[in-house]
Order: structure tokens, then sequence, then C-alpha cells
């Protein structure tokens, strides 16, 4: 009986690398919890590394495929972060009744819910630059190929997807964005506190 409450003792208790990465988790997700509500300081890190990969690209002269990759990726990321999380196009193809956006003056307000929220993006554009800087760094991924027809092929692609959901975003009346719309404030409840 002894021996069984040892080996079980033994058997509960963690590895020591397992707990170093455990703890190592905690560690970077607290991390990530502490810089989300610094917006502007996490993009400036973000755009400080893009820019530190695009000199490594240009000083290097070579890896264009994966800088390719990474902006294709980019796009990807921006253009899920500009589509709503209920695409009103499916909506209309579907007869059940659920949230949709607002298409008259006089309909409710409902909030625009992004399906790539803002965090996320910036995760993932931080996450994919990281991994496209570190693959600058190993000769396997310099595939030779002609960058100006992959550069041409990019302008390409992105012209015609945002004129797409340009078109999407018109057609179904929303804006991604919170600047310039119109702001209200309870003005009877200001009244009432300082009459208190």
């Amino acid at each position: 009986m002894m021996e069984d409450s040892g080996e079980d003792m033994l058997r509960s208790r963690p590895n020591i690398v397992t707990t170093f990465f455990k703890r190592l988790g905690h560690t970077y997700q607290l991390m990530l919890d502490k810089s989300t509500p610094y917006t502007t300081g996490r993009w400036a890190f973000t755009i400080f590394l893009m820019l530190a990969f695009i000199i490594r690209i240009l000083y290097a002269q070579g890896w264009y495929i994966v800088t390719y990759a990474l902006a294709i990726y980019h796009l990807n990321l921006f253009l899920a972060f500009l589509t709503p999380k209920i695409d009103p196009a499916l909506e209309e193809m579907e007869d059940e009744d659920g949230p949709e956006l607002p298409t008259k003056q006089n309909e409710e307000f409902r909030p625009f819910i992004r399906r790539l929220p803002e965090f996320k993006f910036w995760y993932s554009a931080t996450k994919a630059t990281l991994i496209g800087f570190c693959c600058t760094f190993f000769e396997l991924f310099n595939v030779p190929v002609f960058w100006p027809i992959l550069v041409m092929y990019f302008i390409t692609l992105f012209c015609i997807t945002m004129k797409r959901q340009i078109k999407h975003m018109i057609r179904y009346r929303y804006l991604p964005f919170t600047w310039g719309k119109p702001k209200f404030q309870a003005t009877q409840g200001k009244e009432d506190l300082g009459q208190k």
C-alpha cells in the first residue's frame, strides 16, 4: 500500500519541462492581456516590424515569394476585418429571421460586429510578419522569381478584391469604421444630474 501511494505521488507531480512551458504560456498570455487596451502602441510595434521586414528584403535582394505570401495573408486578414460577422448576402439567401444590418433610416440601430476583431487582426498580422522575418534567414525559402510579376499580380488582386468589398459595403449599407458616424449622447441624463 505504501508503494502505491508513492507511485501516485510521482505520477501526480508535473514534469519540470511541463511546468516550465505552462508558466511560459501563462506569462505570454498575461503580456497579451495587458497589451489589449494599448491599440496604438500595438499597431506601432507591428508597423515597425513590417518596416524592418521590408528593409531586410530590400537589403538581402531576395525572398520575394515569402514577401508575396505575407502580403496575400495580410490582405486576407484585412478583408476579414472589414467584413461583418453575419454576412448580409448570406442572410438574404436564407429564409430564417436573424439579426441583420439596418437598411433604412427608421430601422433599429445594430452595431457593426466584425468577422475578425481588431485584436485578432493585430495578433495574426504580427505573428505572420515575425514568421516571414524568420523565413528570410533560411536559403530554402529564397526561391528565384521575377519579382515585378508578383508585384503586378498583387496590385491587381488587391484592386479587384477591394472593389468587390466596397461594392458589398455600398449594396448592404454598412461602414466598418466608427469615424464620422454620429455619436448620440443622453442630454436629459446630464441635465437631471445637474439639477440634483
